[in-house]
């Protein structure tokens, strides 16, 4: 099933370097040092040693990275906060020029961004690459929405502060010290993910599209989405009638517990769903394939989406 982007994703300026969303009162000035810095980290000067420069592909990871490397690392996020696929971009020279300074590239991997792999190679041959699906041996052809999974998500931050320690040994403490931050900051997303698998695994669930199938099934959910539908899903191509129809007599007949819908993907295949989920008085759960403008960190993302999954499907807080 093909789904078009959210059209605040459409232009050729989807470009953009990490820029933390809790500066946007800032003035054009402080705008354009961020941009220049890219996560608008502090000053070198606030570091023990000078800090790494860190690519990262997309904002799934960016906020990650950002958070790990704290005051010791510069990052940038080329796709940040846009709704653009990442199957779908085409860097242009400048993205480039991003990766030419970089110390440490951080890509997702098993395809979803093989443009930058590309450039990694080509204007970074030297910076080493952490690859999310290298880290979790996600083998060619699997769902590549890894941040969705609780246990990449540990690989890779835990790859990422190896790295980064190695770059830059002098403040590896430093490092050591944003992991276990990192680590606690994680703590109501923890929380959460063990409040679900505890109350409601084994509760079937359906999804328009499958970014968020790591973590169903982390929390022992199981996916009743037919698999026709799941296998035009995952070629962007369109579901046969037959799939179509299975999916809404299995929400008419209640045989699903909950919808998951991606907000970020269009059309009136997934709008039909969702219309027929609502009409049955199943719970439909947002979610999104990447960092939706106005959220200040990955926690804040997940557990938001995660309180509305357990008020779906009945788990008390």
């Amino acid at each position: 099933m093909r789904a078009s982007r959210h059209p605040l994703a459409g232009g050729a300026t989807l470009l953009a370097l990490t820029v933390s969303v809790g500066l946007s009162a800032c003035s054009p000035q402080e705008n354009a040092e961020t941009a220049a810095t890219g996560s608008g980290a502090p000053a070198a000067g606030e570091c023990a040693a000078t800090p790494v420069n860190v690519v990262v592909s997309v904002d799934q990871w960016g906020d990650i990275v950002s958070e790990l490397g704290g005051e010791c690392a510069k990052v940038s996020t080329v796709l940040a906060s846009s709704w653009v696929d990442p199957h779908d971009f085409e860097p242009s020279p400048a993205d480039a020029a991003i990766f030419a300074n970089a110390q440490l590239v951080v890509v997702n991997g098993a395809d979803y961004d093989s443009w930058a792999s590309k450039l990694a190679a080509t204007s970074a041959p030297e910076a080493p690459v952490i690859d999310a699906a290298e880290v979790t041996k996600t083998l060619e052809g699997a769902n590549p929405h890894l941040w969705y999974s609780p246990s990449a998500v540990r690989a890779v931050s835990d790859a990422v502060t190896a790295e980064l320690s190695t770059l830059s040994p002098e403040v590896k403490s430093y490092f050591a010290e944003r992991r276990s931050a990192f680590t606690s900051s994680m703590e109501p997303y923890k929380t959460l993910l063990d409040a679900i698998r505890a109350r409601a695994s084994g509760k079937p669930y359906a999804a328009t599209e499958g970014v968020f199938d790591y973590t169903a099934e982390d929390v022992g959910l199981v996916n009743k989405t037919p698999q026709g539908y799941q296998a035009a899903s995952a070629t962007e191509s369109d579901p046969s009638p037959a799939d179509l129809e299975a999916f809404e007599r299995a929400l008419a007949d209640h045989q699903i517990d909950v919808l998951i819908y991606n907000t970020q993907a269009e059309g009136s295949v997934p709008e039909q769903i969702r219309a027929v989920a609502e009409a049955a008085g199943v719970p439909v759960v947002d979610v999104t394939e990447t960092v939706p403008p106005g959220v200040t960190s990955f926690e804040q993302w997940q557990v938001a989406q995660l309180n509305a999954l357990a008020k779906a499907l009945g788990v008390a807080q």
